[in-house]
């Protein structure tokens, strides 16, 4: 087994999402592209960009908004299963999601790097009161 390898997010002031069972860094809150996303434990944000995850075995998926070939995406610290990513998308009005990750929010944590607590909700309050229901992707 190899020397494993973490790439630390640099404070910038920006919240930042680590994984719930391990605080590894996974991405930055300044890479949501949406927090209208759902997944079979609640809510879920699609990202730009994520770091320190593995990708798993690819598979065909069908969800609200059609068939997409996923992946699940793990932590490379702990392995816990942290959400997905879209590999490709059958409808041309999805394709939009093709590269991008979809982080389930009941694995990760989000903080301000040098902030005294770390809470699962931080991040979204505002966003809460606000949301209209979505039919975005779900498993």
């Amino acid at each position: 087994m190899g020397r494993l390898l973490l790439v630390s997010l640099p404070a910038t002031g920006a919240v930042i999402y680590r994984c719930k069972h391990c605080d590894t860094h996974l991405a930055y809150a300044t890479d949501i592209i949406s927090r209208m996303f759902r997944c079979k434990h609640g809510k879920a944000y699609l990202l730009d960009k994520m770091v320190n995850v593995n990708d798993g075995e690819k598979d065909e998926r069908m969800m609200t908004t059609g068939m997409h070939t996923v992946c699940d995406i793990f932590c490379v610290a702990c392995g816990s299963i942290v959400g997905w990513k879209y590999l490709a998308a059958v409808d041309k009005s999805q394709r939009y999601k093709v590269g991008k990750f979809l982080l389930d929010r009941a694995e990760a944590l989000a903080a301000v790097v040098g902030a005294a607590t770390a809470t699962a909700s931080s991040g979204d309050e505002e966003d809460d009161d606000h949301q209209q229901p979505s039919d975005e992707d779900s498993d």
